[in-house]
């Protein structure tokens, strides 16, 4: 079978453990590279390449052309609304879905002076740092995983911010701190990988079997939470959810304004029994307290080109 993929270290990486996966299955793969358009134009914000899905369109083409039989993706890039001719046939066991900061000298949140300069593409981390410290100027950080770490030893910032499952997919080991999840709502799907097949086909179904259940019924919570609000690319939000036992999920989500001013946040348990209920509730709840608002008003803001980052696109 066939596994379209990205050409970056990092989306390499993800491949070759779905194509480990498969090998133990008896399955074998051939690996096909394709360079998609938010890889090309990395000199500007994503949203003004193509928005949400900037790395998943091309190889949703290629796959319903018939080019690949596999893609595989950071579930976060993944768009809400798919192909009908397309099946998520997988959800791999999650990785750390948290946000690390990284500095060259190993200084922490609370111990940078103020003014530092933090780089990161990611409007949610923008905005979330901005309403924990204010003092902090926050710069557009665009590249592979490789390229922002390079910026950061060259100088260029005083620190990046990064989600810890890329630096575990790469088996790097870095003095990073993991920044609170109470401060620094992860963004939906963090952290994981999903397998896309055709829908119906042998690929779905051979790779229906390295499906992971609770990640699965996590991710969906996350997505369903924040889909009244949802500002793709051009809006800070964050959904988080964690089973806590075999009944009980936690939930939280936030929206933020872009400069971290203003949020709504929603922090629940829910039975996982009924769990698209309850999220489907919660969804709605963050209307009310305002999120829309908030989503429209950072829209609104990108549109006059007051703003410049986006949501990262990178785990």
């Amino acid at each position: 079978m066939i596994i379209g993929t990205r050409g970056s270290a990092l989306a390499i990486a993800q491949t070759e453990t779905i194509e480990r996966l498969l090998s133990e299955l008896g399955v074998s793969t051939t690996r096909k590279i394709i360079k998609t358009s938010g890889d090309t134009f990395t000199d500007r914000p994503l949203h003004e390449v193509a928005g949400v899905g900037a790395f998943v369109r091309e190889l949703d083409d290629r796959m319903i052309d018939g080019e690949i039989d596999i893609s595989v993706h950071s579930m976060k890039d993944l768009p809400t609304i798919r192909p009908d001719e397309l099946a998520t046939s997988a959800v791999l066991k999650r990785d750390s879905p948290y946000d690390v900061l990284l500095t060259t000298d190993g200084s922490r949140i609370d111990d940078l002076p103020e003014g530092a300069v933090l780089g990161t593409t990611s409007m949610r981390r923008r905005a979330q740092i901005l309403r924990y410290r204010p003092d902090l100027h926050v710069q557009d950080l665009r590249g592979n995983i490789n390229t922002r770490i390079r910026k950061l030893e060259e100088g260029l910032y005083d620190g990046i911010l990064l989600a810890e499952a890329g630096l575990q997919r790469m088996g790097w080991e870095m003095d990073v701190e993991r920044l609170d999840p109470q401060f620094f709502c992860p963004s939906a799907n963090q952290g994981t990988i999903a397998v896309v097949t055709p829908a119906g086909s042998e690929a779905e179904e051979v790779t229906s079997n390295l499906d992971h259940q609770q990640t699965r019924i996590e991710t969906e919570i996350e997505r369903i939470v924040i889909t009244d609000v949802e500002g793709g690319c051009t809006a800070p939000i964050g959904s988080f959810a964690q089973f806590i036992n075999e009944d009980e999920i936690s939930v939280c989500c936030e929206v933020l304004a872009l400069d971290g001013s203003e949020h709504v946040r929603i922090e629940e348990v829910i039975q996982a029994e009924t769990y698209q209920e309850h999220a489907g509730m919660i969804a709605k709840e963050l209307v009310q307290m305002g999120g829309k608002e908030l989503v429209q008003r950072a829209v609104c803001q990108l549109s006059a080109g007051t703003a410049t980052e986006v949501q990262g696109q990178y785990d």
